[in-house]
């Protein structure tokens, strides 16, 4: 089984720098497309960011599975909340794939779907995973805070930001990843080039993390 989950592993890189082109055209075609000079550019990029989010689904098909094995793995963790947070995360965004693989199956015309209903499915189970790996991002600096203990608040905050890039890094991709489920489950109303953006800033913190594997947060 570990052989499989390092082979499916090959392709995270290539699903974040596909993520990152996808919120990329989704900024650009919106940001141009009042423009008559760039109009025709949008609609280009409007179209290629629905094909880099199908390929993306394709990359990802039985991803589910490992979501699913890597949660048995963190059961056996000792600390009751990163153990509770973690198990959560990972059996929601199982969940949020193989809604994904639904809707993939959908777009290309093997099964015939309801995509309305998937996506809203996909994108319940994305917030749940999102909201789930912030408590934890919460948790692990209420951790480092009391660490600290005797130092003065502001300096624990500049502390936590210099020895903790790994925290931060997290934090900062889980909190605008999660204004993107939000949007598309009407709860907060962010235009599409302010999802774009949100999404360009989340996949870059993505694709830096595989790069420098020390401002990746562990366990994860």
């Amino acid at each position: 089984m570990d052989i499989v989950i390092k082979v499916n592993e090959l392709t995270t890189g290539r699903d974040k720098i596909i993520r990152l082109l996808q919120y990329a055209s989704r900024t650009y075609w919106y940001y141009a497309q009042n423009s008559n000079r760039t109009k025709y550019s949008a609609e280009i990029l409007r179209s290629l960011e629905f094909t880099f989010s199908s390929f993306r689904k394709l990359l990802r098909l039985g991803r589910c599975v490992d979501s699913l094995y890597s949660a048995t793995k963190v059961l056996k963790h000792p600390d009751l909340i990163l153990r509770t947070t973690l198990v959560s995360a990972k059996l929601a965004n199982a969940l949020y794939l193989l809604s994904d693989h639904f809707i993939w199956m959908g777009r290309v015309g093997i099964f015939k779907v309801n995509l309305d209903k998937w996506n809203k499915a996909a994108n319940k189970y994305w917030l749940v995973n999102i909201i789930m790996n912030i408590m934890r991002d919460v948790y692990e600096i209420i951790k480092i805070m009391q660490y600290k203990g005797t130092v003065l608040r502001q300096q624990r905050t500049v502390s936590c930001l210099k020895d903790h890039k790994d925290v931060v890094m997290d934090t900062v991709k889980n909190a605008c990843d999660l204004f993107i489920p939000l949007t598309a489950l009407g709860i907060t109303r962010c235009t599409p080039g302010t999802v774009g953006l949100l999404g360009v800033i989340s996949s870059f913190i993505g694709l830096y993390t595989i790069v420098n594997p020390d401002y990746k947060l562990y366990p994860s």
